[in-house]
């Protein structure tokens, strides 16, 4: 086809004539033949296809071919990708920093009895967030709680301070693994669908209309989402916490001879309040950090499937980060504060 286009043609013309029966191959090899004459400068006669075939190449013809532009971060080096990730993130910081302040003065509005939302959904995503996550909690708690009881056995037994397993694994999972832990579970398991059902509204275009209705998108979607996370992910923690124990006097009472009672009562030993409070401050902080990741990549999200993907993506990254610079902060605060 290229060669006899070459040959000194200055006008192309298709003759359906006696044409019975068409399909799509049809329309496709039209679309190409018609890109190619017109990159080489001839005409084309499209007047004797079929009706419909014409009706249907016109079009095709009338939205010009979409190139997507692809990422290809192999091309660049580990500095440019840095730097990149860097500008992208100053960029964004004014759209997360508005949001939050949106969040904030949703609440406000909360606590004067001006906000517009459902309380049934409130309690579909605490069922959502809370029950629903307690079998992968439970895993996740009991493995970590082993390995833990493990890790510290292995040192305390050269002293001889076998029973200090007890201290270890109750502290360590009631005041810092536990919530950790259950904020890293929530954020792949539930931030990441919070951003997949915002985001497949934003392509619906029904936060649009929302908008258009003048509902607040943040009092209906975002606030009863934030109040889930910052109710149920607390109590997450305690029984991750509580899970942990369990795991830790399994490996105690079955592998380093101590009794159930001496396990028992060197935990109530060690715990105090203030090791169940830092856990539960953490636990909110925790929950409204995933909520507010997950929820800000969902609005976030553009107008196509593949957005919608990147959004849940995002998502987590955004939440894990979040979970763990706070946790950092936290920590040394409680720690200079003698909690």
């Amino acid at each position: 086809m290229v060669e006899t286009l070459d040959q000194g043609i200055h006008r192309l013309r298709f003759d359906g004539t006696g044409l019975a029966a068409w399909d799509s191959g049809l329309l496709t090899f039209v679309a190409g033949v018609t890109r190619l004459c017109a990159n080489r400068g001839i005409a084309i006669d499209t007047g004797g296809l079929p009706n419909g075939a014409q009706r249907l190449l016109s079009m095709a013809l009338a939205v010009p071919e979409q190139k997507v532009a692809l990422r290809h971060a192999e091309g660049q080096g580990m500095l440019a990708q840095v730097g990149g990730a860097t500008i992208e993130f100053f960029r964004s910081l004014p759209l997360m920093l508005h949001f939050l302040g949106e969040i904030f003065q949703s609440f406000a509005r909360l606590l004067t009895g001006r906000a517009h939302f459902r309380g049934g959904d409130v309690w579909r995503e605490i069922e959502e967030v809370g029950p629903r996550a307690l079998p992968i909690v439970f895993v996740i708690s009991f493995l970590v709680g082993l390995i833990l009881a493990y890790l510290g056995a292995d040192q305390l037994r050269l002293v001889g301070a076998q029973i200090f397993i007890a201290d270890l694994v109750a502290i360590g999972m009631v005041r810092e693994i536990g919530a950790l832990m259950t904020g890293i579970i929530v954020a792949g398991r539930t931030g990441a669908a919070f951003a997949a059902r915002l985001g497949t509204m934003q392509v619906n275009d029904e936060i649009d209309a929302f908008r258009t209705l003048g509902i607040s998108a943040i009092d209906f979607l975002v606030l009863p989402r934030v109040l889930a996370l910052m109710l149920m992910v607390p109590l997450l923690t305690l029984y991750a916490g509580f899970i942990g124990m369990l795991a830790g006097l399994l490996v105690s009472v079955t592998i380093f001879d101590i009794g159930v009672y001496e396990y028992y009562a060197e935990v109530l030993r060690a715990l105090e309040f203030k090791h169940f409070m830092v856990g539960l401050s953490k636990g909110t902080v925790y929950g409204a950090m995933i909520a507010y990741a997950g929820c800000l990549r969902g609005m976030q999200c553009g107008r196509s499937a593949e957005a919608v993907g990147r959004a849940a993506t995002s998502a987590v990254v955004t939440a894990i980060l979040l979970i763990t610079i706070a946790a950092s902060i936290m920590t040394i605060v409680f720690y200079q504060l003698d909690i």
